[in-house]
């Protein structure tokens, strides 16, 4: 390829800023109740279900513990618990 071929090319467009798939998997795991696994950035490991999800923050819903409001840039991944 010569550099007039490529000079030719349209670039390429970034990707897109949001998919949307964060707010559709959040939705089923809220719906469905599933356990989850949420590890925060301090390494702090969490298990619960998700009752409520917005742009921002979810709400860690848990069994005998207080349920807790998690801001997502706190948390590190996700996980469902398979046990």
């Amino acid at each position: 390829m010569s550099f007039s071929d490529a000079a030719r090319r349209k670039p390429k467009m970034p990707p897109p800023e949001s998919t949307n798939e964060e707010a559709t998997y959040l939705k089923l795991l809220a719906e469905k109740q599933r356990p989850v696994w949420v590890k925060l950035v301090n390494g702090e490991k969490l298990r619960g279900w998700i009752e409520y999800y917005d742009r921002s923050m979810l709400r860690l819903t848990r069994e005998g513990q207080p349920n807790l409001f998690i801001f997502k840039h706190q948390i590190m991944y996700l996980a469902e618990d398979g046990s």
